[in-house]
Parts: C-alpha cells; sequence; structure tokens
C-alpha cells in the first residue's frame, strides 16, 4: 500500500489477470460483448463470483452486461475476508484510490466516514491480498467508467451483524447506487474439506448450488442461512451475500444471468468450485423525507387491517377493512405488533429493521404475534374478541457511544454482546416502572446474559416508535 499517496495497488494483476492494461481491456470487453443484454427494468445490485478469469469471466460478464449503458455514480462492493479474521465485523480501507492495471478508483469518501461512524472497521491487512473485491474492479471499470468505490470486506457475521451492516448501508443508499456482492458457491473436494456426496458429482453440486440460489431468489434471509447450516455448503461469500438480502426490499426480483463450474471447464470434478451470477432489479426502500406521519385515519386503517389478518388466519370470514393507503403507510419501517388479552401479554412479535413498507409489515407481524409467538399457544377463535392489538411503527435503529445516551420512554433498545441480542420496545421500560439500569438488566436477562452484563462490551442501538392502539 502506498501510504504517501493513500492508493492501495492491486496484488491480482499478472495472478488473477493480466497486468498488461491493453490485454486486460480487451479481455474484459471480449466477455461482455459476449454476452447478452437483456431488457430488464431498474438494476440495483449484482451477485458476482471472483475467480481468476479464465473460471468466471463469462460468468461475470453476464451480469456485468446488464449494467452497461447505465448511469451509477457509486458502487458499493462487498466480498468476504478469505485469509484474515474479522468476527462479525467488516473493514473498509483507509485509502483515497484502488489502483488495477485499467487505472485508479477513487473511494467514496464522504460515504465511507459515515460507515466508519456507523462501527465499520479499517484494517490494511484485510485488504492487502484479498481477491475477493478487487477482482471485480477491472469489470467495473469498463462497464461504468467514472465512479467512485466502497469497498467493503465482510468477515464471519451473525445474522444481527449482517442486520447491523445493511442498515448502515442502506442508509447511504440512492438511486445512483449500485452494491456488488461478491461471491462463488459452493467448493466442492477433499482440498476444501467437503465432500457430501461421490457419485453423480455435477448433478449433485448442481442441486446443491440451485438449493442455495432458490432461498437468494426468494429473498429469504433466515432460508438462505438455514440451508447453508443445513448442508453445510461452502458458500464462501455468504456473509455478504446475507447483508444484500437484509438489505433488499419486498418488491425487488433476483434474476439469474449464468451458472457454471471449474469441473465444468478442467474436467476434474474430484476438486471443484461453482460459480453464479445474478442481477437485482428494482428500487432502494428509502425513507421518504417528505412523509408528515400517520394520522389518526392511518392507525385506524392499520390496526383494522391487523385485525383482518388475524381473523383471516382463523377462518373467520370477515369483510375487507375500507383501506386508503396513504403515503405514510408505505412509508419504509420496521414495526412490532402486540396483542393484550385483558391487560396481560398475549402475543408480540415484529421486525426491528425497516425493510419495507409499514403496511406490509404490520400484516405479517399481526400473524405472527397471534400464531407464531413461542411463549404463547396459537391464538384460538373464540379469543378474537377478548384481545387489543397495538402497533409499533419504528425509526430505523442506530447506534450510540454508551448506554447512558439511553432516553427511558423515548428510545427502544437493541443490546448486542457477541451472538447475544435482544430488544425492548421504547413502552416497555415506563410500563413497568423501569429506570435505566433496571431496564438494562432485564434486557441482558433477556438476552440470555448476566444480569450486569450491559456494563460492559456491549453495543447498543436505539429506536423510537410511534404506538397506536385499539383501546
Amino acid at each position: 500500500m502506498d501510504s504517501e499517496d493513500r492508493v492501495l495497488k492491486s496484488e491480482l494483476a499478472g495472478i488473477w489477470f493480466t497486468d498488461d492494461p491493453r490485454q486486460l481491456a480487451r479481455e474484459v470487453d471480449v466477455y461482455l460483448d459476449a454476452s447478452e443484454q437483456k431488457d430488464l427494468d431498474s438494476v440495483i445490485a449484482l451477485l458476482l463470483p471472483h475467480a481468476g478469469y479464465r473460471y468466471s469471466g463469462m460468468v461475470a460478464a453476464a451480469a456485468v452486461r446488464q449494467i452497461s449503458g447505465r448511469s451509477f455514480s457509486r458502487a458499493i462492493v462487498l466480498g468476504p475476508s478469505h485469509r484474515v479474521p474479522l468476527l462479525d465485523s467488516a473493514s473498509i480501507p483507509k485509502v483515497d484510490f484502488i489502483e488495477t492495471p485499467l487505472g485508479l478508483t477513487a473511494l467514496d469518501r464522504e460515504v465511507i466516514e459515515t460507515l466508519w461512524d456507523a462501527g465499520f472497521e479499517s484494517r490494511p491487512e484485510v485488504h492487502l491480498n484479498e481477491h475477493s473485491v478487487q477482482i471485480e474492479l477491472p469489470f467495473l471499470q469498463r462497464a461504468l467508467g467514472d465512479f467512485k468505490l466502497v469497498p467493503i470486506v465482510c468477515g464471519s457475521l451473525t445474522p444481527n451483524g449482517a442486520q447491523r451492516i445493511a442498515q448502515a448501508l442502506l442508509r447511504c443508499m440512492d438511486s445512483e447506487t449500485l452494491v456488488v456482492v461478491s461471491s462463488d458457491f459452493v467448493h466442492y473436494g477433499r482440498t476444501f474439506g467437503y465432500l457430501p456426496f461421490t457419485d453423480h458429482i455435477q448433478e449433485n453440486l448442481r442441486a446443491l448450488d440451485f438449493g442455495a440460489f432458490k432461498q437468494i431468489e426468494e429473498k429469504s434471509l433466515d432460508g438462505f442461512l438455514d440451508y447453508i447450516e443445513e448442508t453445510g455448503a461452502t458458500v464462501c461469500g455468504q456473509s455478504p451475500i446475507a447483508v444484500l438480502l437484509a438489505m433488499l426490499p419486498e418488491q425487488a426480483q433476483v434474476q439469474l444471468m449464468k451458472y457454471d463450474t471449474s469441473g465444468n471447464l478442467t474436467g476434474d470434478w474430484s476438486h471443484c468450485v461453482s460459480y453464479l451470477s445474478a442481477v437485482v432489479t428494482g428500487t432502494w426502500a428509502l425513507p421518504n423525507s417528505e412523509n408528515k406521519g400517520l394520522s389518526a385515519d392511518d392507525k385506524a386503517v392499520l390496526l383494522a387491517i391487523a385485525r383482518h389478518q388475524i381473523a383471516l388466519r382463523l377462518g373467520i370470514h370477515a369483510p375487507d377493512p375500507s383501506v386508503d393507503v396513504t403515503p405514510a403507510m408505505l412509508e419504509v419501517m420496521g414495526a412490532f405488533v402486540t396483542l393484550h388479552k385483558h391487560g396481560q401479554l398475549r402475543g408480540c412479535i415484529g421486525e426491528i429493521f425497516p425493510r419495507r413498507s409499514l403496511l406490509e409489515a404490520v400484516k405479517e407481524q399481526a400473524v405472527n404475534s397471534a400464531f407464531h409467538d413461542p411463549r404463547f399457544p396459537c391464538l384460538r377463535d373464540k379469543e378474537l374478541g377478548e384481545i387489543d392489538i397495538e402497533i409499533s411503527a419504528l425509526t430505523a435503529p442506530h447506534a450510540v457511544d454508551s448506554y447512558e445516551e439511553i432516553e427511558i420512554g423515548r428510545h427502544g433498545v437493541v443490546l448486542y454482546k457477541g451472538a447475544h441480542s435482544a430488544v425492548f420496545l421504547p413502552q416497555v421500560a415506563s410500563e413497568q416502572g423501569w429506570g435505566l439500569a433496571e431496564t438494562l438488566t432485564h434486557l441482558s436477562m433477556k438476552a440470555g446474559l448476566a444480569p450486569d452484563a450491559w456494563h460492559s462490551d456491549c453495543e447498543f442501538h436505539v429506536f423510537e416508535a410511534i404506538v397506536f392502539s385499539e383501546k
């Protein structure tokens, strides 16, 4: 790394791709020209492989071709760390440019400063010999021309870690930002320590790869992580993929562009890596700065919809509530739905992180609170008339430097410590009559930690809520 000029010179040249600028430009252009440009709506993200170009160049080009002629001023590229451990974290280099044989690409310092403030690390050793991000740059340089780069190398992320990174990135998104996720798919063979089968390798590998891709196609973060855990599938970029899935808006569509394997190219199926590329179309779900808040009518409609969804699940016929969908109801927000029966909690489930409209979040979480809260049996039809419904519409969580910044009665709190986490809505402490210390003690225990765990090595995020109910 050139510390004086703050230039990170890619170590991949001459190894992963040629170090000759003209030859590299020509090679990338040949791959792109050989790929079909499809008639797609707005592209917001790409999923690309990261092997040497002779192996995965054509697969990558099939997706990169779809951004040719489109205008992007920024590319956020997420890849996994193959060599340096990063525990539930991500790193961005402290440089001004990354250099490939095709020239310098400037980093987006403004966005990167924001991400560092949000808890991203900067560890030079992570980036020096890491190929997962840098391998994508010549393709982006040829397809986009002038753009600013946000290069992010992810460590092994917990689901909560992936959500935190996703929310930090969403606050930086705009219509001219492209997200690129770098990942190869299954690594098969003794060298990789993964031999789930020894017969019909080609067919079984394809089934394994497409099982993982099916979860990505369905935008299911939980489904993808469960599939990886159940199968042991050696998808090296599972953490960056998890971040993407946590970011994707509800209406986004994931489309496969190309699939191949090194075994198909070399004939050696005993040591094989799979490559897959895909395009995501849609628009990023961004908070609407012009939203004026929920009116009394909005709140009444959302409560009626929540009750209607529960009734439908119980098989109780009820006319659809009269719905006049307003911009406030389409605001991208987190939401919790809480059920009380005769003043006692009967169910409470929600989503902290904003990823879809408040309307859609309320529909799903109403059903979840009635039928999927593990603390309670499923709601019965005779109870429907006995419950009161409460909705909490949440602002996006943000980190605070110290628990002393938490304001009881105003802030909901998310506590993170290692793989443990727990959340309280803003109204919980006030309803229980707790002060700050008592609130954090109960929150620690809810996370499965010691009562005093909140005193050290914890990360706190806070949010606010608009709370309204039928009562």
